[in-house]
C-alpha cells in the first residue's frame, strides 16, 4: 500500500507520519466515481451517434428502390396502328 501512495505522490495529512489508507481510498472512490459516471455518458453519446448512422442508413436504403421502372417505348402493334 505504501508504494502505491509514493507512486501516486500522495503525502501524509499534517501530524501523521504515513498516509493512511482512509484518505488515500477516499481521494481514489472520488475519481473512480468521477470516471465512472464519465464513461457512461461518453458511452450513452456514443451509442445515440451509431443509432442515428443506422437509421440514416435505413433510410437510404428504403429510398432507393428495389426495381428500375423504364420508360414505355412506342414500338408495339398500337403505336404503328394509329400513325
Amino acid at each position: 500500500f505504501l508504494e502505491t501512495a509514493a507512486y501516486f505522490c500522495m503525502k501524509p495529512k499534517m501530524g501523521e507520519k504515513e498516509v493512511s489508507p482512509h484518505s488515500f481510498f477516499s481521494i481514489w472512490h472520488e475519481f473512480s466515481s468521477d470516471f465512472k459516471d464519465f464513461w457512461k455518458k461518453e458511452n450513452k453519446l456514443i451509442l445515440q451517434e451509431r443509432v442515428k448512422e443506422a437509421e440514416e442508413v435505413c433510410r437510404q436504403k428504403k429510398g432507393k428502390s428495389l426495381y428500375n421502372i423504364r420508360p414505355k417505348h412506342d414500338s408495339g402493334i398500337v403505336s404503328k396502328n394509329c400513325s
